[in-house]
């Protein structure tokens, strides 16, 4: 669980707040919610961290439960650190605006006003405008920020990122110099008043001084700022990177920028910098040190439909520009040119066009003026050529150039092509070729399959439904209905995925259509039908066809599909009939955790896709020893080529589903660490019970001595019983098997649940600082 010192180190949250979560989190662990308690404290680390997936999960939960136990101040704690885990690495834009704002208007309620955190609220609107549209929202959160930033002193913790957001507003409002002047008065008044400014704000005073033209200063005052304390901790080094490497490259000091420069790798999960970073690549790309390649124009186009889902309009404007300069220094002229006109549609969503419009005319200008990289041959041999060329070596980019004389006009050529297009992220161009060829033409319906299912992927990716219901209108009975399927399973519509997906079967369609009937079933728990739409056609079953009909037939408890699969694939089943349980070694299982997290279970395997849990677990928890667990049987890591280390491999594999619970209970545990000789004389006493027993602290828990105060070797774990052992028997066992300890072991749970002796277990807890 996080400290009280450990949470003060995330700002912009006030220290006062702070002291009250810690409070709030004692009262949770006091009233026996020891999981959410842990979790509060770890919310600005998932946030942070970039742990969405548990983030995403616990503060929505935690809200809730603050909302219905009436405690708003630790609703608001919960709902801004899921905003945060949005807007701030993730950038998210326009699809936050009406959280951020429902969230300040939760702020200036009556009851929660007073909170000492209610100025980030502010902060984190004045963040989703940025990230929406920074010169379009500059007056709004200049407007916004001024007037809480009147009543804001430098001693409030909330002052410095009021300030830094002012800061940002102010250059995206075309006031650098104004900018520059701003923060360094607050860095003064800050210093005055006995605190240090945050490397966000220092980091901000060196982009208004690189924008007044200043980029030698603006270096200086980012060396400056290397020493603050940072508002994102994790995220300081690659912004700071990032930052220094443009500062750097604009300074024409392109050794230094490299070198700070943050790999693709490291920045590629960060989409707050993608900008950024992208123009200092732009500024580098010249130079032997970085190398221009499609890769990196797939990936920056990439970036560009995230941004563009996420409401990030002006960076998707801004990223379409430098793609467009990059494709230019690769001769990827068709490239710019569609660039050029992505960004001249992205900017209708801006509220502030500024200059845009030359530098598009400009992109325009320079793309005409380019010169087309040399075909390799002839138009007539292209095809040929294209087939041909390395598939590891060759140049998409160049190659949609090349081919783009013959598509529309030649199939051959028109299928390369288009499909290129939609790899290198513009299945709109292709979908549009296509289209003209195959439909304009009103050869839709006597059309190929394959083409068919071109068109159809590239319509799904560029996102054109309506377009795509309006071809499969023209197809025959069987390929409208399989269109119509692969369109509601892209869009996880599962019902309407099967039923499609039936019309097609129906009509004779193959077995992508019952791949896609079987998938929508598993989705809508039919895993019955599931299984049995691919058994009907077990011959012509791929492994991985099978493996999933497997999984499916297991959920539905169908052993005689199961072992029809099992031989399919060559796996030996020993029994015949009925529940298939038999010992087929050690696996790991993955399951979720309460916190969104994932908890990794040693299990024994028992048939194709099932396994039994052999660890306790602990309260709380959805599953237990005992549990007889689904399995997908496809390994979650690769088996070592080391012979050594494939002894000691335990398979990963991804739980699905409970099929049948075990009915164990968990008892906790906790104390002094007794002799070898005892533990191992009490953990032969839980074996022969058959009750499974686990510990979970490791050679670093201690204990104290309550008498000489020394630490002592801890242990503490759990131990989970079948359902036909009561709480007593678990009780009397524990005391008869740890009497004769030196030091004795508490169960202190067990002991008020039974109400036995359960203020010697206090004592115990107590003495020793359990």
């Amino acid at each position: 669980m996080g400290t009280l010192v450990d949470l003060a180190d995330w700002l912009p949250m006030d220290v006062d707040i702070w002291a009250w979560v810690g409070e709030t989190q004692q009262q949770l662990s006091e009233a026996g919610n020891v999981g959410l308690a842990m979790a509060l404290g770890d919310l600005p680390a998932q946030a942070y961290e970039g742990r969405y997936p548990q983030l995403d999960v616990m503060a929505p939960a935690i809200a809730q439960q603050a909302e219905s136990l009436e405690l708003p101040w630790l609703e608001f704690y919960a709902r801004y650190w899921h905003l945060i885990g949005r807007i701030g690495d993730r950038a998210q834009g326009a699809v936050a605006i009406d959280d951020a704002q429902q969230l300040l208007a939760f702020a200036q309620r009556e009851d929660v006003r007073e909170c000492p955190a209610v100025p980030a609220a502010v902060e984190a609107l004045a963040v989703v405008w940025a990230n929406t549209d920074g010169p379009g929202y500059a007056t709004d959160r200049l407007e916004t920020l001024g007037a809480y930033l009147e009543s804001t002193t430098p001693e409030k913790p909330a002052f410095a990122g009021l300030v830094t957001q002012y800061v940002a507003a102010l250059i995206d409002a075309g006031k650098p110099g104004e900018a520059v002047t701003y923060a360094e008065s607050a860095v003064e008044r800050l210093r005055t008043a006995g605190r240090e400014a945050s490397w966000e704000l220092g980091a901000e005073s060196a982009r208004a001084l690189l924008a007044a033209g200043r980029a030698s200063d603006a270096l200086d005052a980012l060396q400056a700022a290397a020493g603050f304390q940072a508002d994102d901790p994790v995220a300081k080094e690659h912004r700071d990177g990032v930052r220094r490497a443009l500062i750097l490259a604009t300074l024409d000091r392109i050794a230094e920028a490299v070198d700070a420069l943050p790999d693709l790798d490291v920045v590629g999960e960060h989409p707050r910098v993608w900008v950024e970073w992208s123009q200092a690549v732009n500024k580098l790309a010249g130079s032997a040190q970085i190398t221009n390649t499609w890769q990196l124009g797939r990936v920056v186009r990439q970036w560009m439909d995230y941004f563009g889902m996420m409401g990030g309009y002006r960076s998707r404007v801004e990223l379409a520009l430098v793609a467009g300069e990059l494709a230019i220094g690769r001769q990827g002229v068709w490239q710019a040119r569609l660039l050029a006109d992505l960004a001249e549609s992205g900017t209708a969503e801006l509220r502030e066009a500024g200059d845009l419009s030359e530098r598009i005319a400009a992109l325009r200008a320079t793309a005409d003026a380019t010169a087309e990289p040399q075909a390799p041959g002839p138009v007539e041999e292209r095809v040929g050529l294209f087939d041909a060329a390395d598939g590891f070596n060759a140049d998409p980019e160049k190659w949609v150039g090349w081919l783009a004389p013959l598509s529309g006009q030649d199939i051959e050529a028109t299928r390369r092509h288009t499909t290129t297009l939609g790899f290198l992220g513009y299945p709109a161009t292709g979908a549009d070729i296509y289209w003209k060829l195959l439909v304009d033409s009103g050869d839709i319906a006597g059309a190929d399959s394959d083409d068919v299912a071109y068109l159809t992927t590239l319509l799904i990716e560029a996102r054109q439904d309506e377009r795509l219901e309006q071809m499969a209108a023209l197809l025959p009975h069987a390929a409208q209905h399989l269109t119509l399927a692969r369109l509601h399973s892209a869009r996880e519509r599962w019902q309407e995925t099967a039923d499609a997906a039936e019309h097609a079967i129906a009509a004779g369609a193959g077995i992508e259509a019952r791949r896609l009937l079987s998938g929508a079933a598993q989705q809508l728990d039919a895993n019955g039908r599931a299984a049995e739409v691919l058994l009907e056609v077990l011959d012509e079953l791929v492994d991985e066809d099978v493996w999933r009909m497997i999984v499916m037939a297991t959920s539905a408890e169908d052993w005689e599909t199961v072992r029809k699969g099992a031989a399919k694939i060559g796996m030996p089943i020993k029994s015949k009939e009925g529940p298939i349980e038999e010992e087929m070694g050690l696996i790991r299982l993955i399951l979720p955790a309460p916190d969104g997290g994932q908890r990794q279970v040693l299990s024994i395997r028992t048939g194709p896709a099932t396994a039994r849990l052999a660890l306790p677990q602990p309260r709380g928890m959805e599953y237990n020893a005992g549990d007889l667990v689904v399995f997908d049987p496809q390994l979650l890591e690769p088996v070592p080529d080391d012979p050594q280390e494939q002894q000691n491999f335990v398979p990963p594999f991804a739980a699905v589903r409970i099929l049948r619970p075990g009915g164990y209970t968990s008892f906790f545990f906790d104390g002094a660490a007794p002799s070898e000789e005892d533990w191992a004389e009490f953990t032969e006493v839980m074996a022969e019970r058959g009750w499974p027993m686990w510990v979970y602290s490791d050679e670093n828990y201690t204990v104290t001595h309550p008498t000489s105060g020394e630490s002592l070797p801890g242990v503490f774990g759990w131990v989970a019983v079948p359902p036909d052992v009561s709480p007593s028997e678990v009780d009397a066992l524990l005391d008869d098997a740890t009497e004769r300890w030196v030091h004795p072991l508490a169960w202190l749970d067990l002991a008020r649940e039974i109400d036995v002796e359960v203020e010697r277990h206090e004592r115990i807890v107590k003495e020793y600082g359990l």
